[in-house]
């Protein structure tokens, strides 16, 4: 008796599933999606300027209860989370049941890889004499890079990382570390600083500069791109300028606070 239940039940629910989801709800979506937007004359475009202006200034003149950042947290909100159902709906009909996993792992590394990794850089801003400190986090990564690529074009011969970086060279890579550690001297004599252990922890994060360099060529290599986009002409994308730095921030926030004792 409880089969037959579950039976109808079950097949109750795959005729209203063949019905309702599939192509024709996703065309519905989009076309009312197309048709908001042109119907209120491109309202979230228009006053997008608007919007991001209230994120960092206070509104003036304020009616209601309400103020309009409140309003637009609470609508986009309301939007994301419908996007996020609708997508997973979707990832789940079009390739089934992993692509929620790899939807998963995509959104998690999305969010540590470069929100939170990045976030590192406020922190360290917010320690004790941070608005020194957070420029070492630039410096090694930046400086590194720069005395790697010069060391590299005069003096290398040993190939570093030949399937994901065929141009790095062993030599370079020492060249940047010792650049970056002069560099952090400099710094550290032009800022005050403590001249041994900004040379350090230059040192340290020019290595971790090179891992993150390393990691994000092997996935555009995987991917077989050579850059993540085309923004900045002859050096790709933002991304591109900051994969090693997404690596090299929480690293110089930790060493500051073990090295410096802060």
């Amino acid at each position: 008796m409880l089969a037959q239940i579950y039976n109808q039940i079950d097949t109750a629910i795959k005729w209203v599933d063949d019905r309702i989801w599939g192509l024709p709800l996703i065309i519905l979506i989009l076309t009312t999606g197309i048709y908001l937007t042109v119907r209120l004359g491109g309202l979230q475009i228009r006053h997008l300027p608007k919007a991001l202006r209230f994120m960092v200034k206070n509104e003036e003149e304020v009616h209601g209860e309400v103020t309009s950042f409140g309003a637009l947290c609470t609508a986009l909100s309301a939007t994301i989370g419908t996007g996020n159902i609708t997508g997973v709906a979707t990832a789940i009909a079009a390739g089934g049941p992993g692509a929620l996993f790899w939807m998963v792992v995509a959104a998690f590394f999305g969010m540590v890889y470069v929100a939170v990794m990045l976030s590192f850089i406020y922190l360290t801003r917010s320690l004790p004499d941070g608005k020194f400190l957070v420029w070492l986090i630039f410096l090694c990564s930046w400086g590194c890079d720069t005395c790697a690529y010069c060391v590299g074009m005069l003096i290398g011969k040993h190939k570093m990382a030949p399937v994901l970086s065929p141009k790095k060279s062993i030599e370079g890579a020492v060249g940047g570390v010792v650049g970056a550690a002069l560099l952090g001297v400099i710094y550290a004599a032009a800022t005050q600083g403590k001249m041994a252990e900004y040379a350090l922890i230059c040192a340290v994060g020019a290595l971790i500069s090179m891992v993150g360099d390393l990691a994000a060529s092997a996935i555009k290599r995987n991917q077989n791109i050579k850059d993540y986009g085309k923004l900045i002409p002859g050096h790709g994308g933002i991304l591109d300028r900051f994969d090693s730095v997404i690596i090299t921030a929480p690293v110089i926030y930790y060493l500051a606070k073990i090295i410096l004792g802060i």
